[in-house]
């Protein structure tokens, strides 16, 4: 087969000059290519893969960058992007200054929605198209969405208003029984059933009874099906559905059968598929820490349960659901669910662990104050992903977490500095707060060989020196606490130089901070939170109740949105690498 239909193509103009006999081969370069760049820079593999048919079809058949095409999520959004003028610069993906591993509207007049939390797509596209109607444009707007996402609340709120427009507005479901764990609840079970062949009596549809042209589930790997109905629905009005059966990770044997690794496998051999050994190391991922001792403390504490919104396996929430299914809730993407969930079972003296990424409790906001921290109910919230996260960009960096939470009554805040630090205040927690806590961690690998120590209660709300010193003082929470030290060391003259952690940023450990402020002139605080509203903060409000005189220097995110690259190339850029730490040092010293 001679590779020559994908080098021609630079945007989808080039791509309707095909024949459609010949999409197929383009589909097998398109698989190849993408196969080829992520093999060796790593990425999201096995969504890109499942959609290829659906990208170039859609891209085909309709007039794009006119006809809207909104991505949910984005981790399936490769093809589309080497489709839409960024093949040559697609090497470039997710690394520093390069291309965005998801859709972004700066980016490219295709990317016509920004994305990377899922379930938006549908709301997003419904607005374009009620925005059209208003406007008395004709154009399709189209949103993609997973069988993972949409079972999601705002995909539901979506599909309900849409239902009840005469909006031009086609949603593709593309089911592959899997986000990034398998997929799970009452709706999956539902798509499992309408998959198989239907009973003459044709069952109620619950798409066709939220008002939705339904049309499935066809094969989404075949060209002549998906252009058929594609066509078809181009000519209906009002709200569409097509029901799209896809296979994850298509076209690489190692990725269709094990779709929960290849989701993003890392560096692997593009020609047998195998992924690439990673280099051996004596540390231990914070979430495996959680993992393991969230499962210790189960088997000491019966009342405790683990929930999770579809990250089982990202939490490490998988170790406690292999030895505890009963008390294991994977309740697939929803958090604002697996936030109210866990407070009604505290209500009837459970002992909820509610993992949840960072930046992904952004989205539960409202059932923390509301269900949880008004009511002052014992919930421990895990929040992994915590600061910046490396490569998945500006969408995933739990960076605002230490400000959204610290301005909530009842709830303690509380930042480990190292792997012992999480399991005891894990310990500490499951003994019985009477209030909710929020416990946050880096994304990654700590520092320390031997974490498995006996537990020890952590006093809430109380600091600790690390280093003496007596002109100025550092303050840090959690692991950024490494990049301090280090700075430190580097010094010449490092007597003069304090180390304090905090540890809790709610409550502040105030007596500690009163003694800091009556030595020391200077102060720094070091935190991989925002600025604004973060830990540095809270020391300066303090501060000024005390009516401290002195200088402090707030180190950490600043007030911008921090795009991807290494988490030592965005710590150079936010300052807080160990080189800009002893810089600082230096220049106030």
């Amino acid at each position: 087969m001679s590779n020559d239909l994908l080098k021609n193509i630079q945007i989808p103009a080039d791509l309707r000059k095909l024949t459609s006999e010949e999409l197929p081969q383009l589909a097998q370069e398109l698989r190849e290519f993408i196969i080829d760049v992520v093999s060796t820079k790593e990425g999201h593999l096995g969504a890109s893969l499942g959609v290829v048919e659906i990208t170039i079809a859609l891209h085909y058949l309709f007039d794009t960058p006119n006809d809207l095409l909104v991505w949910d999520v984005g981790h399936q959004a490769y093809g589309h992007k080497i489709l839409t003028g960024r093949k040559g610069i697609f090497h470039t993906n997710r690394q520093f200054n390069g291309i965005s591993g998801f859709p972004k509207r700066s980016e490219s007049e295709y990317d016509t929605f920004g994305v990377g939390h899922s379930s938006t797509a549908i709301s997003a596209a419904l607005g374009m198209a009620i925005a059209s109607k208003l406007q008395g444009i004709e154009k399709h707007h189209i949103a993609v969405i997973g069988d993972a996402s949409i079972a999601s609340g705002m995909a539901f709120e979506a599909l309900n208003h849409a239902g009840d427009t005469n909006a031009n507005l086609l949603v593709i479901l593309n089911d592959n029984a899997i986000g990034i764990d398998p997929s799970v609840g009452a709706l999956k079970d539902y798509l499992t059933k309408i998959k198989a062949p239907r009973l003459e009596i044709e069952q109620h549809n619950i798409f066709e009874a939220l008002n939705f042209d339904y049309s499935g589930p066809i094969n989404g790997h075949n060209f002549e099906e998906l252009l058929r109905e594609l066509d078809r629905l181009k000519k209906i009005q009002g709200p569409k559905f097509l029901h799209v059966i896809t296979t994850k990770g298509k076209g690489l044997r190692q990725a269709e059968q094990d779709q929960v690794r290849y989701h993003a496998p890392g560096k692997f051999d593009k020609v047998s598929g195998d992924v690439l050994p990673k280099e051996e190391s004596k540390y231990t991922k914070f979430q495996d820490v959680f993992g393991k001792t969230i499962v210790e403390l189960a088997q000491l504490n019966e009342k405790i349960v683990g929930i999770t919104p579809a990250m089982l396996t990202g939490s490490s929430l998988k170790f406690m659901m292999q030895e505890f299914p009963d008390r294991t809730f994977d309740v697939g993407i929803a958090e604002q669910h697996a936030v109210t969930l866990a407070a009604g079972m505290a209500t009837q003296g459970l002992i909820p662990f509610c993992n949840i990424y960072s930046t992904f409790l952004q989205r539960a906001y409202d059932q923390v104050i509301h269900d949880v921290a008004l009511q002052n109910l014992p919930v421990i919230f895990c929040l992994d992903r915590a600061g910046l996260v490396g490569e998945d960009g500006a969408t995933h960096h739990g960076v605002f977490d230490l400000a959204y939470l610290r301005c909530i009554p009842n709830l303690i805040v509380f930042t480990p500095r190292n792997e012992i630090e999480l399991r005891n205040i894990m310990f500490t927690a499951q003994q019985g707060f009477e209030h909710p806590i929020a416990i946050r961690y880096p994304r990654g690998k700590g520092k320390l060989e031997q974490w498995k120590t006996p537990f020890e209660t952590i006093e809430v709300g109380k600091g600790t020196c690390l280093k003496d010193g007596n002109q100025v003082a550092l303050l840090s929470v959690g692991t950024i606490a490494n990049n301090v030290s280090e700075a430190i060391n580097l010094l010449e003259n490092n007597e003069s130089v304090a180390h304090y952690d905090l540890r809790f940023v709610k409550p502040l450990d105030t007596q500690l901070l009163d003694t800091i402020l009556k030595k020391f002139d200077t102060i720094i605080t070091v935190e991989d939170g925002t600025i604004k509203g973060g830990f540095g903060g809270a020391v300066l409000e303090h501060a000024s109740e005390v009516n401290y005189k002195g200088k402090i220097k707030l180190l950490g995110i600043p007030d911008e949105f921090v795009h991807h690259g290494t988490i030592q190339q965005l710590q150079e850029v936010c300052g807080i690498d160990v080189n800009s730490i002893k810089k600082t040092i230096q220049d106030l010293l």
